[in-house]
């Protein structure tokens, strides 16, 4: 039996004891490991650093799917950049009112391995027939395409190697062009305890960008550092100061059972430490 150690900080990290290695492979673009432990499940590493676990995954594919779509009330075409091991996209399938998903993946072998490896996080939604799965660069496609969407969800990699692109000045004002009136994008921005300079990054970004911008939390144990934040930009400023009544009707209305996810937690995801609110330079009252 041996041990995974993230590499993803220096001098602090996280141990996950390897109880059965199950693949390990250097695909095109980065070195994949899907191992299982015991408390975790199955758990896959790119480049040296845990990108999700069979147990805890819900919590951040429920946060990062569920929020945009019912603040939005009325999406129907959605874009998901990354996103290669499918929870996001199960999460997404699961809403009755969509009538398209795109999925713009760069790596191939990643999602054929998370299909055979990791079957729960896509629950077959591969097979979606309001699915259009893309091989692209996310930087590429949201640069070149002439489609336009009502929610874009960018599920990337930390800023580092393959991901750096989809934390660039480019990337916001391109995904800014591919929404429709009242759109919202919303992105993975790592922990703010211990990056709290990409937060920064992303708040410069997204400022001229959208009417509205902000982030939310949410507190995944396997994103070491305390909460995961995610961006957010809304093409609507009402869509992040909706009533709790309504997000209550369109919830119930969706029929979509959770196990993280409630209005409640929805509302309360928005509000944000001092420390964050002082390092983005918005008031606390915002």
């Amino acid at each position: 039996m041996s041990d995974f150690q993230e590499t993803l900080y220096e001098g602090y990290g996280q141990r996950f004891q390897i109880d059965k290695l199950l693949h390990e492979v250097r695909t095109e673009r980065q070195h994949l490991v899907i191992f299982e432990n015991a408390r975790m499940g199955r758990v896959m590493a790119l480049d040296g650093v845990i990108q999700t676990t069979e147990a805890d995954e819900f919590i951040y594919h429920e946060m990062l799917a569920h929020v945009p779509i019912l603040a939005h009330g009325l999406a129907r075409r959605v874009l998901i950049i990354g996103g290669g091991d499918g929870g996001i996209l199960r999460e997404v399938a699961r809403h009755r009112d969509i009538e398209s998903i795109t999925m713009v993946e760069t790596d191939r072998t990643l999602v054929e391995l998370c299909k055979e490896f990791l079957p729960n996080h896509s629950a077959g939604t591969f097979d979606d027939p309001r699915l259009n799965l893309v091989f692209d660069d996310g930087m590429h496609f949201v640069a070149t395409t002439e489609e336009r969407f009502d929610v874009i969800i960018c599920d990337s990699t930390d800023p580092i190697g393959s991901g750096e692109a989809l934390f660039s000045e480019h990337f916001y004002q391109a995904c800014r062009r591919c929404l429709n009136e009242g759109g919202i994008l919303v992105a993975q921005n790592g922990t703010p305890f211990m990056q709290l300079g990409e937060l920064q990054t992303t708040a410069k970004r997204m400022q001229g960008l959208f009417a509205d911008w902000h982030f939310y939390l949410a507190a995944v144990p396997t994103y070491i550092g305390g909460a995961m934040s995610f961006a957010w930009g809304a093409c609507n400023a009402e869509s992040r100061k909706l009533p709790l009544e309504t997000l209550m009707q369109r919830y119930s209305g969706s029929g979509i059972v959770t196990r993280y996810y409630n209005p409640h937690v929805h509302i309360g995801a928005f509000a944000l430490p001092q420390y964050l609110l002082h390092a983005i330079a918005k008031p606390s009252n915002d």
